[in-house]
């Protein structure tokens, strides 16, 4: 089902399975939140290495590389709803464990790490299982909607409500980020099962179809896209980037700026307050100017972002950075994810996500390892600066991408629903 919305677009209606989806993956975010800024806090407790916090955010993105593509897969064959909420439920049931060793004292690098690679290996089944199942539950005009929709909720949760609080409640213990986490796993499980709703319909297999065969047919299907082979490009350089800056923001916020750990919550929430506002404008960017051009503003604007943030010694100016850099970054994943959905065989969706996100996620690694280097050998400001370096690299190879775009996405056009790979 799809409403009107107040800019005259389709969005989906809350009712039913959309409403449940939206409500789980605020749920979970809020819980990722907290995990996710706990995490380089309490590394940073154990150790002052910037190759060893490095290596707990390279290790977050490892399994996309390793498993990504066998995710894909699995989740064009499985119930997709009956593989997310199993999902949620065992990674609810790790984070615990996690909690209680914390708690005990048993914290260390080489836990934090094995935790990061274990929780992103399961990640690789849920989130392309995700990404295939939200075609089925709103229709087709209305997916840019929902997606910024999904989005919106997932920053408002992630870092207006959970990031902020970290502090609050590292100082009651070490443990309760964690079993905060848990917890919203195992509610967002429960919301989960309670869909009543099958995944897209599934042709035969043919005689003698393997999961080897079905990888490289998803893989085929990307690679003749021009608009998201060109998107596939543009984001694996930006993830360089991104791991770079991402492994080195907190001994940036903490370290270069000494501005502590309220300056990382501050830094964080103006990222959030951006992607907020985006969500919201997003729509009406992509009707002036289209899906692969707003991705493009997007990316240029960021370069900017970045160079402010690795130059300018204040912590005003880094927020400030940071919600640009929110607001863009919104407006990029909104619109990739968007045209992934629009423009992939139904059938297919979970393959070529999965192929999608493991290519642009393989340079993350290697980038916030590369963060970790430069920021040991020539400053803690330097990670911001190597990442707006491939940013411009990525700008650059989005520009042919835009043969494929069009203004305005509508039902009817064959560049956005047909269902044939270009």
């Amino acid at each position: 089902m799809a409403t009107v919305d107040a800019t005259g677009g389709l969005a989906p209606a809350w009712r039913g399975g959309f409403g449940r989806l939206w409500t789980a993956a605020v749920l979970s975010s809020f819980g990722d939140a907290l995990r996710g800024s706990a995490l380089p806090l309490l590394a940073a407790t154990l150790t002052d290495r910037p190759l060893l916090i490095a290596a707990v955010t390279a290790c977050g993105y490892l399994p996309w590389i390793v498993f990504g593509l066998l995710g894909g897969a699995v989740a064009d064959r499985v119930d997709q709803r009956r593989a997310m909420w199993a999902v949620d439920a065992v990674r609810g049931l790790l984070v615990a464990c996690f909690a209680v060793a914390v708690a005990l004292g048993h914290a260390s690098i080489g836990l934090l790490i094995a935790l990061a690679f274990v929780l992103t290996t399961l990640q690789t089944l849920f989130d392309n299982a995700s990404t295939a199942l939200l075609p089925v539950l709103v229709d087709r005009e209305a997916l840019g909607s929902a997606n910024a929709r999904l989005m919106t909720g997932q920053r408002i949760a992630g870092g207006l409500l959970g990031a902020p609080v970290v502090p609050l409640l590292l100082v009651a213990g070490a443990a309760l980020p964690f079993a905060a986490d848990a917890v919203t796993f195992l509610a967002a499980a429960a919301l989960v099962s309670t869909l009543r709703t099958t995944g897209p319909e599934r042709k035969a297999r043919p005689a003698g179809s393997t999961l080897r065969r079905e990888i490289a047919e998803g893989m085929r299907t990307l690679v003749r896209d021009r608009a998201l082979r060109g998107l596939c490009a543009a984001t694996a350089l930006c993830n360089v980037g991104v791991g770079a800056l991402i492994a080195g923001m907190v001994l940036l916020v903490t370290g270069w700026l000494h501005a502590g750990t309220a300056g990382y919550a501050a830094a964080m929430t103006a990222y959030t307050i951006g992607g907020l506002t985006a969500g919201v404008a997003s729509g009406r960017l992509v009707a002036r100017v289209g899906r692969v051009r707003a991705v493009l503003l997007a990316g240029t604007v960021q370069i900017g972002a970045l160079v402010v943030m690795g130059s300018v010694r204040s912590l005003v100016a880094l927020a400030a950075a940071m919600a640009a850099f929110g607001f863009m970054g919104m407006v990029w994943n909104v619109n990739t994810r968007t045209l992934m959905q629009e423009r992939s065989p139904s059938e297919m969706l979970g393959r070529v996500s999965a192929a999608f996100r493991t290519l642009s996620v393989a340079g993350a690694p290697l980038g916030a390892l590369a963060g970790g280097a430069v920021a040991t050998a020539w400053g803690l400001n330097t990670p911001a600066l190597l990442a707006a370096t491939f940013f411009v690299l990525s700008v650059a190879s989005l520009i042919p991408a835009l043969k494929s775009d069009v203004p305005v996405v509508a039902p009817d056009d064959d560049a956005t629903t047909a269902h044939a790979p270009r």
